[in-house]
């Protein structure tokens, strides 16, 4: 069945006018309607069985409410999230969360971002997580540390960190520079300042003077093993600052294993926390490596060594 119904509203009356294009069944005819403000609630019989079916009046003012309720879960979720963390929110970076939200799905549509996007996932896996290194460092609400994001992608930890943290600043790092254009894009419709982001390798960048041993702390959520990730990151480190690894689940044995290439890099591990996410079934391990002394300059290895030749026990 194939038909059109054209409407014509006026005074509260509904006057109807059917065209129908018929394949091998019985005439349809318009039986009774409901009208709101928005939608035509109508149903439609051809005698022996009724069929049943909305038309917007208001596409506009329709999108405009189902995007303010999208918005008003989203805020909720996200507020009673970060308040179990013991983060409270403004209205004004929880109105950057969603913006960077619908910037991350939208871009998310052209480039390869992130492969969570449903809207409860990418709070709780995405933003709220970033924001767990609070676990650890309970004085980054009021702190103006320096921060770099080793593999940051798309902006995780390091964006969520500064919307939550203003006082803190931001490097993101990344060797994917359509991901760095991203990142500009977010930060420029944010009002983001004090980020800084850097294209490139992590090895190469770390021997850059610029950067090496330059931060109070450096953070990654990328998936490269805790020996690998340590050639990477401990080398932008200060003495006396640290190197937080977002990992999954328990690590024992890769932290185990690791061990070597923390101290190599002149870390130690001085801390181990486990969690599990808010409203997930998903395990968590944040760790904290101190930087006790400097890394040796012939760290990091050229490109590539690391994660094809890991310091290992």
């Amino acid at each position: 069945m194939v038909f059109l119904c054209l409407f014509r509203i006026k005074t509260g009356r509904l006057q109807a006018y059917q065209m129908v294009i018929m394949k091998g069944m019985a005439k349809r005819r318009l039986t009774t309607y409901k009208k709101t403000s928005d939608v035509l609630k109508i149903q439609i019989s051809d005698g022996k069985q009724d069929f049943e079916t909305d038309i917007i009046l208001n596409r506009r003012r329709f999108r405009g409410e189902r995007r303010r309720n999208m918005e008003q879960k989203f805020v909720d979720k996200m507020r009673s999230e970060t308040e179990e963390l013991g983060i409270t929110l403004s209205d004004r970076q929880l109105e950057q969360f969603y913006q960077y939200y619908e910037m991350l799905v939208e871009w998310n549509k052209v480039m390869n971002l992130t492969a969570i996007t449903e809207m409860e996932e990418v709070v709780t896996k995405h933003f709220v997580d970033s924001l767990c290194m609070i676990k650890s460092e309970t004085d980054l609400e009021t702190c103006s540390k320096t921060v770099i994001d080793v593999g940051t992608g798309a902006g995780f930890p390091g964006i969520p960190l500064k919307i939550a943290f203003p006082g803190l600043k931001i490097t993101l790092l990344d060797s994917l520079n359509k991901r760095i254009n991203f990142l500009k894009e977010v930060c420029s419709a944010l009002g983001l300042s004090g980020v800084e982001m850097i294209h490139g390798r992590a090895e190469d960048f770390g021997k850059n003077p610029k950067y090496r041993e330059k931060f109070d702390y450096c953070v990654s959520r990328a998936v490269a093993n805790t020996a690998t990730l340590s050639e990477y990151c401990l080398p932008f480190v200060k003495v006396g600052g640290a190197f937080l690894p977002y990992k999954s689940g328990k690590i024992e044995e890769e932290l185990k294993e690791g061990t070597k290439a923390i101290e190599s890099m002149g870390g130690a591990v001085e801390n181990v926390i486990h969690f599990s996410l808010i409203g997930a079934d998903a395990e968590r391990t944040l760790v904290k490596i101190k930087k006790v002394s400097a890394t040796p300059k012939r760290y990091p290895r050229k490109a590539g060594v690391p994660s094809k030749e890991p310091i290992k026990m």
